[in-house]
């Protein structure tokens, strides 16, 4: 549901965004508003951003390889940050120069004076139904979460970077209408600059976070409380498994989970056995979490004594640590 909710809302944006593009484009080539230009290079941006998100979620379907065996998933973590990298440079730093250009130069608006209030009132409109797209979208995957959280937390990430975008673009829109509007009023370019100025402290701000949240995606992220809790209960939850003794998850992308673990098993009469129990054992971690498509499980004996003993294994059948001439174990300091 995320992926084609997610197709959905970039697809919307991206429309909204050429169409918006062009009519600011017209609007600034008529009137020199710096405004204007800076918010047609923000939507120029974002149409780019939008299209790379469709070109992630399109290889990222790519089946796995013997070089890539894990598959092509987080490739769509990869071009969210390549987002970032663009609305940062190009909308927002592209949008710092224009108005550190027209501060000084002072300029008004030269022509067609109310022409840009015009567009920017059709954009907000137009952009506000975008907008509206990814939240109605969101919220299908959203569930009880606020929005900080779910921004914070989606696995996939095309949904959190359109809501952070056309956000963006809606309270561009407004401070480029606050600069232009003061500037007919007052004559005084300095507040086109303004406007434009706010624009590209927005956007840094905005890339800033969508970079800090899709670099922890990159460096792999592990299972949710309730996914934890959920793969916890289907590993006990049966006479295959006495206790887990450690287990580790991670996202190989946005809908794939890896799951790694070594368990405490009964004495079985024979491998045939043992190897039917770890089936049943992967067949309910699959039930309770349907995305753990990748699962290692690792049967051992548990052992009080050897977990004690801290050789990490917790198990009878734990390689023992090399003892010195102290009969302490090699590297650990004598008592």
């Amino acid at each position: 549901m995320s992926a084609n909710g997610g197709t959905k809302a970039i697809v919307a944006a991206l429309l909204a965004n050429i169409g918006i593009a062009v009519t600011k484009f017209i609007a600034f080539l008529l009137s020199g508003s710096s405004s204007m230009l800076a918010e047609a290079v923000h939507s120029v941006a974002d149409s780019g951003n939008q299209g790379l998100l469709l070109l992630g979620g399109k290889r990222a379907k790519r089946a796995a390889t013997p070089e890539h065996p894990f598959g092509y998933g987080r490739e769509r973590y990869i071009y969210a940050f390549i987002v970032s990298i663009v609305l940062f440079s190009i909308g927002g730093l592209f949008a710092l120069y224009e108005a550190y250009h027209k501060w000084h130069h002072k300029g008004g608006i030269e022509s067609w004076h109310w022409l840009p209030v015009v567009v920017l009132v059709s954009a907000i409109i137009m952009e506000s139904f975008s907008f509206r797209t990814a939240i109605k979208e969101s919220n299908h995957v959203r569930g009880n979460q606020s929005w900080v959280r779910f921004i914070r937390r989606a696995k996939a990430p095309e949904l959190p970077v359109v809501l952070l975008e056309d956000f963006g673009a809606l309270v561009g829109l407004v401070f480029a209408l606050f600069g232009v509007t003061m500037t007919l009023i007052t004559g005084n370019g300095e507040w086109d600059a303004a406007g434009t100025a706010m624009i590209g402290i927005l956007l840094v701000v905005i890339a800033v976070v969508l970079a800090i949240e899709t670099k922890s995606l990159l460096l792999g992220e592990g299972a949710e409380a309730s996914e934890l809790a959920a793969i916890e209960r289907a590993v006990t939850d049966g006479p295959e498994v006495e206790r887990i003794i450690h287990m580790k998850t991670l996202y190989l992308g946005p809908e794939e989970l890896m799951v790694a673990a070594k368990i405490a098993v009964p004495a079985w009469e024979s491998a045939q056995d043992l190897a039917r129990g770890i089936n049943a054992v992967e067949a309910r971690i699959r039930a309770a979490v349907p995305i753990a498509r990748v699962i290692y499980l690792e049967p051992d004996v548990y052992s009080a004594a050897a977990a004690e003993a801290g050789t990490g294994a917790a198990a009878d059948t734990a390689v023992p640590q090399p003892q010195d001439t102290s009969g302490e174990p090699a590297g650990r300091p004598g008592g």
